[in-house]
């Protein structure tokens, strides 16, 4: 298959490929801790390598993720309010019509502190890092450890975050650690 050129700005990135083609710092890393019990099991009962076992999870990962109705996710400013209740009721209503309009919502007169929930994975941690040399997705990681009842895998996911958002690299992981979990009946 012939690679084929993209112009960034005719596709669903292009609002975030604007905004962080221009950031002093579009790199995130997430650190993830995933259980490889299956893959060192299956690697020694068919003399497969683990590290091919893990790549083709990755690939498995990086080719079925399953996007919102418009493969994105918006940002939503919510003003503080000290009334817990007041405030309860303004994020209820302003994250409720981001999500239903796909349109974020910025509080461009106000100070605002940034948050990111990554709500449907656990993390280690999440650092933002700019390489300005690597701008593809890279993932990296050393030896497993083995424990009583499983064996667990320290990983880093580094990417741009013109490619995606912190829920895109979440679905990501978080796909990446089912195939992990399931790969016996991916295979045979």
């Amino acid at each position: 298959m012939k690679p084929t050129a993209v112009d960034p700005s005719t596709t669903s990135r292009a609002e975030a490929f604007e905004l962080w083609m221009r950031a002093p710092n579009p790199m995130v890393t997430f650190f993830k801790t995933l259980d490889v019990t299956p893959l060192v099991r299956l690697s020694r009962s068919r003399s497969m390598k683990f590290n091919m076992l893990l790549c083709w999870c990755i690939g498995m990962a990086a080719s079925s993720i399953v996007r919102n109705k418009l493969g994105e996710v918006n940002s939503c400013d919510v003003p503080f309010c000290d009334d817990l209740a007041q405030f309860e009721r303004d994020y209820l209503r302003l994250t409720r019509k981001a999500a239903e309009t796909c349109l974020n919502h910025d509080l461009s007169n106000h100070m605002v502190i940034g948050t990111s929930a990554i709500a449907d994975t656990e993390l280690d941690g999440a650092v933002g890092m700019n390489s300005g040399i690597f701008n593809n997705p890279f993932i990296i990681w050393g030896r497993y450890r083995k424990g009583i009842f499983k064996t667990t895998l320290p990983i880093s996911f580094q990417f741009h975050h013109t490619q995606m958002d912190g829920a895109h690299a979440g679905k990501f992981l978080g796909l990446l650690q089912e195939n992990i979990r399931t790969i016996k009946r991916s295979i045979f």
